[in-house]
């Protein structure tokens, strides 16, 4: 973070998402102010709390892909939740506190990953060790020698540590290098994942008690394992990873994921304008209006108990997402509305912002049907004017319909080039140009058939 200055974080997202500079710069300041913020004094550090972001817009306009992208970026772990999932404590639905245990858990799960790559050289010369005790006998072996002298038959004993053995080891090690032992098989024993199911039925949060269950039950009961008779570069693979495994720190591992979580956690929170209650001269909306109350400790500050222990939610960034379309942000509660200081207004996508999307982010929505089709040989040309066309019919099908932003475009490719995806196997004809007039054949119909193009595109 210390060389990522927000210019540089807004030039970065500018290669994967179009326009919205707005909502870029926001975030690429939010972003600047966590790594400022570790800068200062440490008595002060605990009091500069994170400015999280409410942006609002139609759906398809970028909103998520820039949270995800930040992510990328810095290497935070994050996650993304649906605030209409959430209902309030007491009713059947997820406790908003899980939002910050599935967080935790990416963060064990990629960090534990990345130690065990890390380990991966060390734990594949073990497995090989182990390998080789498979393949070659654990105990002595009686050897049949001859005496000469005493012209009779004796047996004598050699022994894992005896020079003989040594060398009939390093022959097979030589040989399982080579892989010529690649179409032997071996006895392996395998721990069997098959685990009794508890469910926890309960109306008070208690997701978590139902993971304590599974780990409690999980030490409790003896591991089972089966043996199978496995191919060497199978068995080779399942070593390596249990010797992976066990040459990583757990405890090392989930404190750093607690630390990173703690002080560089992205929550997305996407649909938050699906839990704002419209007051209509009634009451409020208590299944709504409550999720925002169970919401508040955690974007304000709060520990949150998890199966790896507490997490504080105090400098995780919160990004709100919604399209606002019937309600307001001032329609949140006001305490809510005092955790989100920064709003930015995401600009709808009309043809020209189409036109960019297709052909310039790394990602280009045509750049990767391009790829696709050069699978199977196939070379896909787009002329300039089939570009603008196929813009042109997804703002139009936009304005017409509901209006799904940038997800229209996928919907018209995958109707424009259907034909191509099903034939390219068999195409004798290696390569296609697409033109204006092969996108008004195979969509103009379609597009002016308003009754068509709601199911359609």
């Amino acid at each position: 973070m210390s060389n990522l200055k927000p210019s540089e974080i807004v030039k970065e997202l500018d290669e994967y998402i179009i326009g919205q500079q707005k909502a870029k710069r926001s975030v690429a300041v939010a972003l600047r102010n966590r790594w400022r913020r570790r800068q200062v004094q440490e008595e002060l550090r605990d009091e500069i709390l994170p400015k999280n972001i409410i942006l609002i817009g139609p759906t398809g306009v970028g909103k998520t892909e820039i949270a995800r992208r930040l992510s990328i970026l810095t290497d935070s772990p994050f996650s993304k939740v649906e605030a209409s999932k959430f209902t309030e404590v007491g009713y059947v639905g997820r406790d908003v506190e899980s939002m910050v245990r599935d967080l935790l858990e990416l963060a064990v799960n990629k960090l534990k990953s990345r130690e065990q790559e890390a380990v991966i050289e060390k734990a594949g010369q073990i497995a090989e060790e182990r390998m080789l005790d498979l393949l070659l006998p654990k105990s002595g072996v009686k050897q049949k020698l001859k005496n000469e002298s005493l012209q009779e038959t004796q047996f004598a004993l050699v022994t894992p540590n005896s020079d003989e053995s040594l060398s009939t080891r390093e022959k097979l090690r030589g040989m399982l290098r080579k892989g010529k032992l690649d179409n032997r098989y071996v006895d392996l024993n395998v721990s069997d994942q098959a685990m009794p199911v508890v469910e926890i039925f309960s109306n008070v949060g208690m997701e978590e008690m139902g993971i304590n269950f599974k780990d409690m039950l999980g030490g409790l009961l003896p591991k089972r394992t089966k043996q199978r008779k496995i191919k060497v570069p199978e068995a080779m693979e399942i070593l390596a990873q249990e010797e992976a495994q066990n040459l990583v720190d757990m405890d090392k591992v989930v404190k750093q994921a607690i630390e990173k979580v703690e002080q560089s956690g992205i929550i997305f929170l996407d649909e938050l304008d699906k839990i704002v209650g419209k007051n209509e001269g009634h009451g409020p909306d208590i299944s709504r209006e409550g999720v925002q109350r169970d919401l508040l400790p955690i974007i304000e500050g709060s520990t949150v108990t998890s199966k790896y222990g507490p997490v504080k939610t105090d400098h995780i960034l919160f990004i709100a997402a919604g399209a606002f379309h019937t309600v307001k942000p001032s329609d949140l509660i006001p305490e809510l509305q005092g955790r989100f200081p920064i709003r930015v207004e995401l600009d709808s996508l009309g043809k020209e912002e189409f036109l960019r999307i297709l052909t310039e982010p790394k990602n280009a929505l045509l750049i990767q049907y391009l790829a696709l089709l050069k699978t199977e040989g196939i070379d896909v040309v787009f002329e300039d004017d089939a570009i603008v066309e196929i813009s042109r019919i997804a703002e139009e099908v936009n304005n017409l319909t509901e209006n799904i932003g940038a997800r229209r475009l996928h919907t018209v490719m995958e109707r424009l080039l259907e034909d191509i995806l099903f034939d390219a196997p068999d195409m004798k004809e290696k390569r296609k140009v697409i033109n204006k007039k092969y996108v008004d054949d195979k969509l103009g119909d379609i597009k002016d058939n308003e009754d068509l193009s709601r199911y359609i595109l």
